[in-house]
């Protein structure tokens, strides 16, 4: 009843904070990506907070549930949901905490988790079986892992970029390019090839496979995984990033006007 009186209490409260968790299994071949939200960022440091997340992840990669409703629904290993589980932490930590999003992915997968949480990364791959546990390989999933994380690509190859996108994009450098006088007096066919160039120029920056492979500035991310992958195939099947708090609209405080409200 305190957890359920706690959970309601504090349910309005905007939680933008917390971890984004990851992790697989190599010998089932199964993975999870997790973000749970709080309210500060000092929860995210709590120990039993993140034992919860990762426990969230465990059972999501064995029970399989479709969405975040049915994961607060899922038995955890001492007959609780997870959702009542969920309430006593919000009830000992004193904030609203959520649930906020998952993926459950099968397959060879490499992860990555980055500064304690704030952005988490799980790459799927297309290879066999003699070559997901080859170290080179390992190293390489947790190489494109850190790209991912670092560069934070929006699509893993130019064929996945809408159309409506790429024809968005051309748009714009079509306008810089008749605002600029050095330029929109030049020739259709050569405005044409410089709207061209910089539509290549989006996709390498935007797609991970067409972008510079951040270890080795000479190849790109595809030319890194085939030459670790080059006695036995192997290639990126898709990938998903998730950072802590992305799209939640934050409350800004104004903390000089409160404490001088107190004050008063």
């Amino acid at each position: 009843e305190k957890g359920l009186s706690a959970a309601a209490k504090k349910a309005d409260r905007v939680a933008a904070e917390g971890v984004v968790y990851a992790a697989a299994d190599a010998a089932k071949k199964v993975g999870a990506i997790i973000e749970v939200n709080s309210e500060t960022d000092f929860v995210a440091k709590n120990a039993d907070f993140n034992a919860f997340v990762a426990q969230c992840a465990q059972i999501i990669m064995e029970q399989n549930p479709v969405d975040v409703d049915a994961l607060l629904a899922c038995k955890t290993e001492n007959g609780m949901t997870v959702e009542e589980l969920l309430r006593e932490k919000i009830l000992v930590i004193g904030e609203n905490l959520k649930i906020r999003r998952f993926v459950r992915e099968e397959g060879t997968l490499a992860t990555y988790i980055h500064a304690g949480g704030k952005i988490g990364v799980m790459v799927k791959f297309d290879v066999s079986d003699g070559i997901a546990d080859k170290a080179e390989f390992v190293e390489c999933g947790h190489d494109v892992a850190m790209q991912i994380a670092a560069i934070n690509p929006g699509y893993l190859k130019r064929e996945e970029v809408p159309s409506a996108v790429v024809e968005e994009e051309k748009k714009v450098l079509e306008a810089q390019i008749q605002n600029d006088e050095k330029l929109k007096n030049k020739p259709a066919q050569v405005i044409e090839k410089m709207v061209a160039g910089r539509v290549e120029k989006f996709y390498k920056e935007n797609c991970l496979v067409d972008q510079a492979f951040v270890k080795d500035g000479n190849m790109n991310v595809a030319q890194y995984v085939a030459k670790v992958a080059k006695d036995l195939g192997g290639k990126i099947a898709s990938f998903v990033r998730f950072e802590k708090g992305e799209g939640i609209e934050k409350k800004a405080d104004d903390f000089a006007s409160e404490v001088a409200s107190m004050v008063k």
